[in-house]
């Protein structure tokens, strides 16, 4: 969880940053690359965590 909440941090710093400052446009591309991949990985996390399955006493 730190590690989506660090990559989320990250990409609406750099979306910030990009809108803000003029010729940054690449800053923006990069946040919005960043925040897909946060996206991902939580999804990712969620699906595996899902599937596991745990062991049930007889």
């Amino acid at each position: 969880m730190v590690l989506f909440l660090v990559l989320l941090s990250s990409a609406i710093t750099l979306i910030v940053i990009g809108a803000v400052v003029d010729g940054m446009l690449y800053l923006v591309s990069t946040g919005v690359l960043v925040l897909v991949a946060a996206v991902m990985y939580l999804l990712v996390r969620s699906i595996l965590r899902s599937l596991r399955r745990r062991p049930t006493a007889f």
